[in-house]
Order: C-alpha cells, then structure tokens, then sequence
C-alpha cells in the first residue's frame, strides 16, 4: 500500500520540474502564448519572409533564352541598371511622383483636417464626404478619372475651356509633359482621406492652453500654427508621412491603369518597369533586381518610422546621450523645418500683406486702432464663411468624380459619344446596367470578389486576434523579436513579393485560382490587423482578466469573454478595413489570376478596355455597384474605422 501511495507522489514532482523549467527557458505563458502566435507566424514566414528571400536569390540569376534555361549571375542584374536608361527614368519618374503627392497630400490635407476641426454646421457629413475618395476601389478610381481626362468624351476640356483656363482640348494623360502631373492630381484625390483622417486625430490632441497663450501674446494664425500646432502633431506627421511615402513610392495600381506607364515612359514608375520585366517579359531576375533596388531606401524608411511608432517617451527622456538613431532623426527633423519654412514662407508674406492691408482700409474708413470693425457676432459669421469657404474647393474636388460617375451612368450610348449635354443626361435612363448585367460576366466578378474578400478577412481576422492578444498580453521567449518582424511585414511594399510570391504559387499548382488570393491576400491584411489591435488590446485594462483568472477562469476563457467583446469596435474596424482592402486589391489578382471566371471586380472592370475602345457608360455603372457594396459599409461602422485606425494603428 505505502507503494502504491509513493508512486503518485514522485509522478507529480517530474511535471512539475518540467513546467518550471519550460517556463524558465520559453517564459511564463509560452503554453498559451505560441499556438496563439503560431498561425501568424506561419503566415509571415511561409508567405512573406521565404518569398523575400526567395526575391534576393532571383535577383541574382537570368534566363538563357537560347537553352530554356536558369543560371546564376550574382550582381550582373544590379549593375546593369547603372547603365539603363529606362531604369533612370523609372527612378526619376518614382521619385517626382512621391516629391509632389506628399507635399500636395500634406498641405491640402492640413487645410481640410484645420478646418474641419473647427466649429462648423454638419461638421460630421462634411468630415464624411472628406473620407470618400478611401473607399472607392482603386480601379474606379483610375476609369473614372480616365472618363474626366478623356479628351473627345471628358468633363475637363469643357470646364477649363469655359473658364477660359485653356484655348484648345488638351489630352491629360496623352501628353508627354501634363501626363505625370495628371496622374499626381489623382494620387492626391485618393490619399486626402489618410491625412485628414491621422491629422484630425492629432490637432483634436493638441493643447488649448497653449494656443490660448500664443494667441494672448499676439501670435498670428500662422505663427501659432507654426510654432504651437505643427511641435505638438510631430509624431503624427512624421508617422503620416512616412506611411504615405512608402505606399506612394511603391504605387503601381494608379499609374498603370491610367496610362501603363506611357507615353513614351513619362509615368512608368519602377513598379511598373519591374512588372514589365518579370512578369510580361518573363525575365524573372531582372525584374526582381529592379524591384529590391529600391529595397535600401525602403530599409531606411521603415527603420525610421519603426522608431517613431515604438518610442518609448520615458526612456527617450531618460536617455542622457543620443544615439545614432536620435542622431539622425534630429536631422530629419531639421530637414522637415527647412521644407515646412519653404512651405510657409508665402503664407506668412501673404498675411503680412492682407494686415497691412486691413490697417489701410481701418485707416481709410476713419476706424481707431483698438476699434473692431465688426462685433463679436458678425466677427463670428465672417469667420464662418471664411472657413466654409476655404472648405468649398476641397469640397468640390472630392464630389465631382462621383457626379461625373453617376451621371455618365445614366446616359445613353449615343449621348456619350456625340457629346451632347456633358453634364446632364437627356433622357435618364438605365440601359447600361441593364447591358452591364446582361453582356458581361459582372455578376460572376462580383460573387468572386465577395468570396475571395470575405474569406480572407475571415482568415485575416481570425489569425490576427489571436496573435495581438498574444504579443500584448502574454508573457513569452520572442515576443519583441515577434513584434518587431510584423512591424516590418505590415511596412512591407507588395512590389517586392508579387514576382517571388507568382513563382511560388506556379510551383505549387495554385495559380490561378481562388487558392491563389485567399492564401497571398493575409500577406499584407494579418500584419496590420495584428499591429491594429496589438494597439487596441494595450488600452484594454489588463485587471479585468487578472480579476476573472483569480476566480478561476483560465486564460483562454478570459480572452474569449472578456477581451474580445471590449474589442469588438476594434475588431470591427479592422474587419471593415480588410474587406475594403482585399475588396479593392489590383495587383496581386491582376498578376496571378488570367481565367475570365476567377476574375474579381478590379480585374474584371479592367478587362472591359480592349484598346483604345472604352464603353464609358458601362464602366461608370460597374464603377458604381463596384463602390456601393464598400461604401454601406463605411456608412454603417464609420466612427468604429476612424476609432480603431487612430488607436490601434497610430498611437498602438
């Protein structure tokens, strides 16, 4: 009996050394913690960190067209772009596309966010309709303004010809020297909602005091900006900006839709160069070396901007001697003043001017200085109109494609093509959805996209609600390296895996199909719906569960009752953000997918241009029921989008 009794007794004591000792080596919660992690993880490194890898060695290799055959040439690739003359235009071409794009996207976004953060009449619709060009799916985007730009059937030449702006029809994307700027106007319609939605997220946390003080102490409108507003919103702007430079730098949607890099390569960015070489030239490692050229840059940026979204404000004020990386951020932030005194120089001239000329006319009406010339509530009306004001440009730049869409659509065939009442349709009438419906595969586009979207959001979601819990709550061995590989997977351009990622899929037998996208798509929605809601869980009070563990619920239980239901605006909002953004994805389904059933909405409404003949009717109807579907979205859970984006994406 006493045998029997010792046995148990000495069993318990091996498990319990043996979970000590995991513990000890792997951390606290590494039970729970690693199946929470481990589809993420083989996520990013099945798809993205072996692709990445993959990319470096077929930089380093050609196909010999005479043998069929694969070889190794090390840096041959690379150094031939020294000497290629399309690769310099590529690169000046990139380089002035984002110059621009940021510099327009931050000043018009500025403005909008200033405003709107003021106090104005139906300050939520107007915000609304400010955050329209995001969901419209980049292809519509791109026909749409390609319908505005149209020099026989477009709204421009008409427009700028009655404003007597122009004397003759310009062809917008045509022509060699307006071909850039025309595409810039449009990345900057599509990018004004990021900014506005980050900045007014950031002027809403700048102090009050202080701008109260400036104004006391005679600070004009542009100095507080200057000196008070900008100093307090540095975070947000910098990760701003460097977020929309990296999605800038490496768009190839837009440019390509619009005009394929034409003419004469005037809008071909590198993305689209290294496109052409991979993928329609078949010249695997050429292209790929094309891609990673840019890769240093894009190391530099996503290192800087992985400083700002991972300071540490205590410890960066308890650090007694800077850093290389303090080092160098300080002179990015030197280098940021000189731009912003360049920026505002004219805007201070131009307040000088308007005081002086304010005195002249108090001077000439016989005003006393301290005199106002309005009272308190016509100063109040006339700041009004003059904010309504400065807003009704933006206002009529956000609309206007949207009406050119609707009305276009309305049209009949013969209206378009013989230009008659541009801006009205005469009659009203609905042939082309009906000849959308019935002539082409739209319906079969739309259900693809509605598969392929939801089940990689599903998958997306999923994988990233367990992960963030994991890597914000949980206790592990690699949880900051972890943490740190999605900062760089979320950071990550598509440009650099689509030629790896179509090779893999090639060899695997699953390219072209709907395997394809639902597998590639968690490649760029898992990291940030995990970096997200890493961000949202954080502001989660970790109590509550320590409350429920310590009446004996376990941890798995605690993260499903308690955590994931406070979660749920968060979760919500990057429910809806994914969707949106798998709903709206180009490139990959344009490079992996070539059978006409399997082709989602963007690829399908592309494959309606054959040539240089565009049915603009039809298309204008597929672009609107294309956007319908993400816009109720948006509608319904707007304010949760905005609330998870700024907390979780921005401050997480």
């Amino acid at each position: 009996m006493s045998t029997s009794t010792h046995i148990p007794a000495a069993a318990t004591r091996i498990p319990r050394r043996s979970g000590k000792r995991m513990r000890t080596l792997f951390g606290k919660d590494w039970n729970v913690a690693y199946p929470f992690v481990l589809p993420m993880v083989l996520v990013m490194v099945g798809l993205i960190l072996w692709p990445f890898i993959e990319a470096i060695r077929l930089s380093g290799t050609s196909l010999n067209f005479l043998t069929g055959e694969t070889g190794w040439v090390g840096f041959r690739n690379y150094a031939r772009l020294w000497d290629n003359s399309d690769y310099h235009q590529a690169i000046g071409n990139t380089v002035r596309f984002t110059f621009w794009s940021l510099l327009w996207k931050f000043i018009v976004g500025m403005t909008i966010a200033m405003v709107l953060n003021s106090r104005l009449p139906w300050r939520n619709v107007l915000s609304g309709i400010m955050l329209l060009p995001w969901i419209v799916p980049e292809i519509v985007t791109a026909l749409t303004w390609k319908s505005i730009y149209d020099p026989l059937f477009g709204s421009l030449n008409p427009i700028l010809l009655g404003l007597g702006v122009i004397d003759q029809p310009q062809g917008w994307l045509s022509d060699h020297d307006l071909a850039m700027p025309s595409i810039i106007v449009v990345n900057i319609w599509k990018g004004i909602p990021f900014f506005v939605l980050l900045l007014l997220a950031g002027l809403k946390a700048v102090d009050r005091e202080q701008l109260e003080a400036a104004e006391i102490d005679g600070a004009s409108a542009v100095q507080r900006f200057r000196h008070v507003i900008l100093p307090s919103m540095r975070y947000v702007i910098v990760v701003t900006l460097l977020l929309s430079f990296i999605s800038t730098f490496n768009q190839f949607g837009l440019p390509f839709l619009m005009t394929q890099g034409g003419p004469s390569g005037a809008t071909k960015l590198y993305s689209i160069l290294a496109y052409e070489k991979a993928i329609a030239s078949l010249q695997y490692g050429p292209g790929t070396a094309i891609a990673f050229s840019v890769a240093p840059l894009m190391v530099v940026v996503i290192w800087l901007l992985a400083r700002f979204m991972r300071a540490d404000d205590k410890a960066a004020r308890a650090r007694t001697e800077p850093g290389l990386g303090d080092r160098v951020l300080r002179v990015v932030g030197r280098l940021f003043s000189a731009i912003l005194d360049l920026v505002f120089w004219p805007a201070e001239m131009a307040l000088r001017l308007w005081t002086r000329g304010v005195v002249a006319v108090r001077r000439a009406l016989g005003k006393p200085p301290g005199q106002p010339m309005l009272g308190r509530r016509g100063q109040r009306r006339a700041s009004l109109w003059g904010r309504l004001l400065v807003l009704s440009p933006f206002m009529l730049f956000v609309l206007f494609p949207f009406y050119w869409v609707l009305i276009t659509s309305l049209k009949t065939t013969p209206q378009i093509s013989e230009r008659r009442s541009i801006f009205w349709p005469e009659p009203f009438t609905g042939e082309q959805y009906r000849s959308l419906i019935q002539d082409t595969p739209f319906l079969i586009w739309l259900g693809n996209s509605v598969f392929v979207a939801a089940a990689a959001t599903l998958i997306s979601v999923a994988f990233a609600s367990l992960a963030a819990y994991a890597l914000s709550r949980l206790k592990f061995r690699g949880a900051g390296l972890l943490t740190t590989f999605l900062l760089i997977t979320y950071l990550l351009p598509g440009t650099l895996l689509f030629i790896p990622l179509y090779q893999i899929l090639s060899n695997l037998g699953i390219i072209n199909s709907y395997a394809a996208l639902i597998a590639t798509y968690p490649t760029f929605l898992l990291p940030f719906a995990t970096w997200v809601l890493l961000g949202y869980f954080r502001s989660i009070p970790v109590e509550l569960e320590e409350a429920a563990m310590i009446d004996g619920a376990s941890r798995i239980y605690a993260f499903w009752k308690i955590t994931l239901p406070l979660a749920a605006p968060a979760i919500l909002a990057v429910t809806l953000f994914a969707f949106t953004t798998a709903w709206n994805e180009f490139l990959f389904a344009f490079v992996f997918i070539t059978s006409e059933n399997l082709r989602t909405l963007p690829i399908g409404l592309q494959s309606m241009v054959v040539g240089d003949i565009l049915p603009w009717g039809k298309l204008m109807a597929a672009s609107l029921l294309t956007a319908i579907p993400v816009a109720v979205l948006y509608i319904y859970a707007q304010r949760y989008l905005a609330e998870g984006l700024t907390v979780g994406g921005v401050k997480g």
